[in-house]
């Protein structure tokens, strides 16, 4: 007998020997002999995932269909074309409008390159230690700080220590401020999430370190860096205590002509038809009609946002 005959005679009578008892091969196993209380949990973990999803989607639809209930009688040719008349009770909101698209693109203008060079060098070149974990520490912190104290800073800085005055460049640059940490930590993680083999691909073929980064990690981490971008634009349009100390008026017909000009703002003018303008009453159907030209605005720059987004996937 040879010793390929042995070894296959070995491999039949391993194949014939029982099982020890009580112990069945791995392939007999299957899904349908999990624990029960296993599945039990799965099911309970993944029906309050799904009633969270629903409270969230349904809070949304609320809000938003009380908001188009109750505003959407004000809206008109002459109130999207208008400036407020006669103690901001009657007329439009043209002035509100422009203010805010201004102030929004302001903002991005400045925080969304300074955000992005700040990421780059965060993931890309920053040497690991205390120091950056430190600075990423104040970055998250940053994001949590409440809205006011952005804008006290601005008052404080931009407007009086370097002279600039309650202006949309004022306005625009505290909310920028405001959206650095979010644009950082966007870009951060979409840094990070191309493959390292990108990398070493380009440094193979003679690529430095800023070919590497510009030509080949940032185009392919572009997707998530935008959005980011969409949630600092987001967030900028919305926010009301920044602006207040640093660029809004209570009323001017005008739309500005410089970025040193006194602006109105949606949010701003939403808060004085509100708490601080004359009639609240009658002016509720301009409130509710504001605040869904608002959200319209938002909506529609993040849309904006989400359609070049994907025509920069679809292109990779």
């Amino acid at each position: 007998m040879t010793q390929t005959d042995a070894e296959g005679l070995e491999k039949v009578r391993e194949k014939k020997r029982p099982l020890a008892r009580g112990v069945k091969p791995a392939s007999l196993f299957s899904s349908t002999e999990v624990s029960g209380r296993r599945k039990l949990a799965q099911a309970v973990v993944f029906n309050l995932l799904r009633m969270a999803a629903v409270i969230n989607a349904a809070a949304l639809v609320v809000v938003v269909g009380y908001v188009v209930y109750r505003g959407y009688s004000a809206i008109s040719w002459s109130f999207l074309t208008m400036a407020p008349e006669n103690m901001m009770t009657e007329g439009g909101i043209w002035p509100c409008i422009v203010g805010t698209v201004g102030l929004s693109l302001g903002a991005m203008l400045f925080a969304f390159p300074v955000g992005v060079a700040s990421g780059i060098y965060l993931s890309e070149y920053a040497k690991p230690g205390k120091t950056l974990r430190l600075v990423r520490i104040g970055i998250n912190n940053l994001a949590g700080v409440p809205s006011v104290v952005f804008g006290l800073f601005g008052l404080a800085f931009f407007v009086i220590y370097l002279k600039i005055g309650v202006s949309l460049l004022a306005g625009a640059l505290t909310l920028g401020v405001l959206t650095l940490p979010v644009v950082i930590s966007a870009t951060e993680e979409a840094l990070r999430a191309v493959p390292d083999t990108y990398r070493e691909a380009s440094f193979g073929l003679g690529g430095t370190k800023w070919q590497t980064t510009y030509r080949v990690v940032l185009p392919a981490a572009l997707p998530g860096i935008l959005t980011g971008g969409i949630l600092g634009l987001s967030r900028a349009a919305g926010e009301t205590a920044p602006i207040m100390f640093t660029a809004a008026v209570f009323f001017t017909p005008h739309i500005p002509k410089s970025v040193f000009d006194q602006v109105m703002a949606l949010p701003y003018h939403i808060y004085v038809l509100a708490t601080a303008g004359t009639n609240i009453d009658k002016t509720q159907p301009l409130q509710f009609g504001t605040a869904l030209v608002l959200i319209a605005l938002v909506l529609g720059m993040n849309l904006m946002a989400i359609v070049y987004r994907s025509y920069l996937r679809k292109k990779r």
